[in-house]
């Protein structure tokens, strides 16, 4: 199962990103696929903070349509919403002691943690910060 990071959700939600073009086609396929794919909750948490927020866009996507795009996502039958559960912490603890992260890290610790805990088996992200983590294997598919 395939999950997808924060940046790859505004790329494709936010038409006046440089990486829309590509980034849209591959969200979409995914929605409207076969297989299943997955987001991590705080992503979405994330990506609704990032593209309402009116310091980082001009104007920023009102909160109705992030809102929406976000029911959009979630509808999609074959979409997986990736939550903490029972033996997420000894995940999470593991995650944190072998990547050795601390701080504002912990936030990607915490994606990287959620992944491996429901067994995907590929984090698309262009950051390339979840490199750190060893037990995920990530890709940026605009590159």
């Amino acid at each position: 199962m395939i999950a997808v990071d924060t940046n790859l959700l505004v790329y494709a939600h936010r038409t006046d990103s440089q990486w829309h073009d590509a980034a849209a086609p591959l969200i979409r396929a995914l929605a409207e696929g076969t297989a299943p794919w997955a987001i991590p909750w705080p992503c979405l948490h994330e990506f609704v903070a990032i593209v309402t927020h009116p310091r980082i866009y001009a104007p920023p996507t009102p909160q109705a349509a992030a809102i929406a795009q976000v029911e959009a996502w979630l509808a999609s039958p074959t979409h997986v919403s990736l939550a903490e559960g029972p033996g997420y912490w000894d995940t999470l603890a593991a995650t944190l002691k072998s990547s050795k992260v601390s701080g504002p890290q912990v936030h990607d610790a915490r994606i990287a943690a959620l992944c491996i805990h429901h067994r995907v088996s590929e984090l698309w992200s262009a950051d390339r910060d979840f490199s750190r983590f060893a037990a995920l294997t990530t890709r940026n598919p605009l590159v």
